[in-house]
């Protein structure tokens, strides 16, 4: 058998089942499209699921791919096996409704057997126990003999994933000889050691599991294949594991060199040599996809990469800054089958020697103030680092809480991992007060702060919606960065740009930056110090890096309604100015694509009649069709003009000055239309009070003038529509519904007192005699607490003098309410006290003025205690 290269290898496989008429398709990218299940790409068919579930049709019934994956579930152990790695390369083929298990299981037999040339008699089949249909396939078609065909359980040889598609699988097992073996009698397939090892995956995707364990035979029966490259290649070319395939091989003896080592001549060794070589790939693929080094998600995952790797090579003895030197080895190995590492190469390295160099400035004192730490430990017979401690290692000299972690548990130590996410969360609260107000992120501008003070934008957007460009710097949340990915968020800096960026009361424009590679929507456009123009939003599509030359594109409409509502400003500055008198002063503003506000100084709100002048004028000036000019002039000479400037505006030496015609001009930094016909109309939809001497417009031009009356005219019908009436005869509708209202509430008081009256029938023989007062407490059904009162000034009146308790329950709920007359007030009685001291037995509480008071309770059942204990509590009252 020939020992083909890793290279080779997929080449080999691509081009069979091209030949098998399957359409191949380059990797996807590591990071997953519209998948929030995955961090990375971890599988070959990860990234084609939308084809497997329906969602999406796929380009061709049959697929086949080299998909690049990341699994970093067993990080902890690369390096300390030849077994684990991050990252790996999965050979597959898949059917979506096509063909089935016939045809999947003899192409994997033929490709293994036939192209790559493994001899038949050491492959092994697998089957899921159930499944005679394959069992059958790989006895009676391909002709293995039954004792080589295993059987197992749901736990090897069927996969799942909770509810949803499901089937069973088929595996092919190598023996690689005895060599590889455990030594044991009964060592077969199955066996841990590495011996058998399994090199293809059939899964036939047949049943849909409802979650209940109940399975539904599937309509479009899929093939989902699995083979990882590494481990093919590990078996075509008999070698002990996957560091030492061509490829790994190549990377492993770089690594020697750079250390003055030797591979296998010391085990301490040997791990930092492995966990480098595997850490070098994965970051290498990563960055090439634009994942960047981050404090959190797959950012995180690449910087814990790096540093580990960084951090295993100094205690290799490697001197210096190394992982970009050795990234050439990964690209070189790699480029055959992945193009765009050559392609990103400049950049895979740049992003790496940034990384290696940020760390190595505090990986030294870091590690000496952890060793202080242990010593502190073992001094006290602790075994737990404080979550305290671990923090400022994170915060001060950037060590992951994993690589902290890692390094004490070769030592025997733990960290108190609580506490540090305590330790974080303060600091966040901390950072959150201290910065009292957010940017349009909501976030610490500092990230701004970082950018070195020569960076400027040429703002080019008075004359055009569009312009081509280069990106300077480039931002993510929290840090500047060399790249952005599709869906992260962060802010695109530019040499030139169309983008107004919010200033003067107008809001910053929106739209898109695009390139070959990716695609950048722009949410909002901030202006920082020294002339810098932020694009703030995220990455839609691709990836974006500094350097890239991209297209600025402004969204034409809204930046079209903004010009509008600006201009509107201006004209409506100078109508308020000629109606309300010279005195209004612009106090604020704010403009946007779909409204704009004006506030200015006045002594009190305007009328009817102000407001209707106002919006006449500014309409009459729209009509007549002004043109707006631009001029550029020296400041003092702009105020020699008569331009209107905002008081405690700071102007530079040169000024923008927007005429329109001779009504209004203007010191404005903005964006304006040509001609004021192109505002169409004018309204007003609102005037207020916002502080002493200052009130407020809020008003709507064009389209959006339109808009409004659309809505009123809706909402006007839907009016109608609810009066049983037209349009046009709401008001007399009205006029009558509320005559007819007024008649139905006094028909309803008076029935309400009809009501509470025969509720409360002939009451005047429960009079009883406390302490020379009489006191009237009844109870009754259904009245609520007005019809209380009423009932109340009927029966004082009756009793003549004393005190009137009444109880009702209505919907549930107790009302109290007593009354005292003048006469039993002088001799003690006090109807707030009354209630309060019987309240408690509704289950509620109450009081009031002497001569009357009400409360409210819960517990209807206490009524009678409540009326008994009254007379108690009015007796204690008598006595004083």
């Amino acid at each position: 058998m020939k020992k083909y290269g890793v290279n080779e290898l997929r080449k080999m496989y691509l081009d069979f089942f091209r030949s098998k008429d399957h359409l191949v398709m380059n990797s996807f990218s590591l990071v997953p499209h519209n998948d929030k299940s995955l961090l990375l790409i971890n599988a070959g068919m990860a990234p084609l699921k939308p084809y497997f579930t329906g969602a999406e049709i796929p380009p061709k019934r049959r697929v086949a791919t080299c998909q690049k994956c990341i699994r970093t579930g067993d990080i902890e152990n690369v390096g300390k096996t030849a077994r684990h790695g991050t990252f790996f390369e999965m050979l597959g083929n898949f059917s979506f409704g096509d063909y089935f298990k016939k045809e999947a299981i003899a192409w994997s037999w033929e490709f293994l057997t036939e192209v790559v040339g493994l001899d038949p008699d050491r492959l092994y089949p697998s089957v899921y126990l159930d499944d005679d249909e394959a069992w059958n396939i790989w006895h009676e078609q391909i002709g293995i003999p039954e004792e080589r065909i295993f059987r197992f359980g749901k736990e090897d040889n069927f996969w799942e994933h909770g509810a949803g598609p499901c089937g069973p699988c088929s595996e092919i097992y190598y023996d690689r000889g005895e060599k590889y073996g455990c030594g044991k009698p009964g060592c077969t397939v199955g066996c841990d050691c590495d011996r058998y090892i399994e090199i293809w995956n059939n899964v036939f995707t047949q049943f849909e599991n409802d979650g209940n364990g109940n399975y539904e035979t599937l309509k479009q029966k899929n093939i989902d294949t699995g083979m990882g490259l590494e481990r093919l290649a590990t078996v075509v070319q008999d070698v002990d594991s996957i560091f030492d395939v061509d490829t790994m091989q190549a990377l492993r003896d770089r690594v020697c060199e750079f250390a003055h080592t030797q591979y296998k001549t010391d085990e301490t060794k040997d791990i930092s040599i492995r966990l480098i070589v595997d850490h070098i790939r994965s970051a290498t693929f990563m960055i090439s996809d634009g994942i960047m080094p981050t404090n959190e998600g797959r950012g995180y995952v690449l910087r814990r990469l790096i540093r580990r790797a960084a951090r295993h090579g100094r205690m290799l003895g490697i001197e210096g800054s190394f992982l970009s030197r050795l990234s050439e080895t990964v690209i070189a190995g790699s480029k055959d089958g992945y193009p765009e590492l050559e392609e990103k190469k400049d950049f895979i390295f740049k992003v790496l020697a940034q990384e290696e160099e940020k760390f190595s400035r505090t990986i030294d004192q870091g590690l000496s103030i952890l060793s202080d730490m242990e010593a502190e430990l073992e001094k006290n017979g602790v075994k737990t680092l404080s979550g305290q401690n671990a923090f400022v290692l994170y915060d001060t000299y950037g060590f992951p809480l994993d690589l902290t972690k890692e390094i004490l548990e070769e030592k025997g130590y733990a960290i108190d991992e609580a506490g540090f996410k305590a330790c974080m969360e303060e600091q966040r609260q901390k950072a959150r007060k201290a910065r009292g107000t957010t940017n349009y992120m909501g976030a610490d501008a500092t990230v701004y702060d970082q950018i070195p003070a020569e960076v400027t934008t040429e703002f080019v957007g008075y004359d055009t919606l569009s312009c081509d460009s280069k990106i300077t710097v480039l931002t993510t949340e929290s840090e500047l960065t060399e790249a952005l990915t599709e869906g992260v968020r962060g802010t695109v800096f530019t040499e030139k740009t169309p983008f107004y960026a919010t200033m003067g009361g107008q809001t910053g424009d929106k739209g898109v930056i695009s390139c070959p590679e990716g695609r950048f929507v722009v949410e909002d456009t901030i202006h920082l110090l020294g002339g810098k123009y932020g694009h703030v939003g995220y990455l839609a599509e691709g990836m974006i890096k500094t350097g890239d030359a991209v297209t600025l594109s402004v969204e034409e409409k809204g930046r079209k309604n903004t010009c509008k509502n600006h201009s509107a400003t201006h004209l409506l500055q100078k109508a308020l100015k000629t109606v309300l008198g010279a005195h209004v002063e612009q106090k604020g503003s704010l403009v946007t694509p779909d409204r704009l506000r004006f506030d200015f100084a006045h002594f009190q709100a305007m009328t009817a009649e102000e407001l209707a002048q106002v919006e006449a004028l500014v309409n009459q000036e729209i009509s007549a069709g002004l043109s707006v000019e631009t001029k550029i002039m020296n400041i003092d000479d702009a105020k020699k003009t008569g331009a209107m400037a905002l008081f405690g505006e700071k102007y530079g030496d040169e000024v923008r000055v927007v005429c329109m015609g001779d009504f209004s001009k203007e010191l404005c930094g903005g964006t304006h239309v040509s001609n004021t016909s192109e505002i169409s109309t004018f309204k007003i939809v609102s005037e207020s009070g916002i502080a002493a001497g200052v009130r407020r417009i809020e008003a709507l031009t064009g389209d959006g003038v339109f808009a409004y009356y659309k809505n009123t005219e809706r909402e006007l019908e839907e009016a109608a529509k609810l009066l049983k009436t037209t349009p046009s005869s709401i008001l007399d509708k009205i006029a009558a519904l509320q005559a007819e209202l007024k008649a139905v509430i006094s028909e309803n008081e008076s029935l309400k007192s009809k009501l509470a009256k025969d509720a409360l029938g002939d009451v005047m023989d429960q009079v009883c005699e406390v302490g020379g007062v009489k006191l009237l407490a009844s109870k009754l059904e259904g009245v609520d607490m007005n019809g209380l009162r009423e009932l109340g000034d009927q029966l004082r009146e009756k009793l003549g003098e004393g005190v009137v308790l009444l109880a009702s329950v209505n919907d549930g709920k107790v009302n109290l309410m007593a009354a005292a007359t003048d006469g039993a007030m002088k001799q003690g009685a006090h109807a707030g006290n009354l209630i309060k001291g019987i309240a408690a037995l509704v289950g509620g509480g109450g009081g009031g003025r002497p001569n009357m008071a009400q409360a409210g309770g819960k517990n209807p059942a206490g009524i009678d205690a409540a009326l008994e204990k009254a007379k108690e509590v009015l007796q204690g009252q008598l006595s004083r």
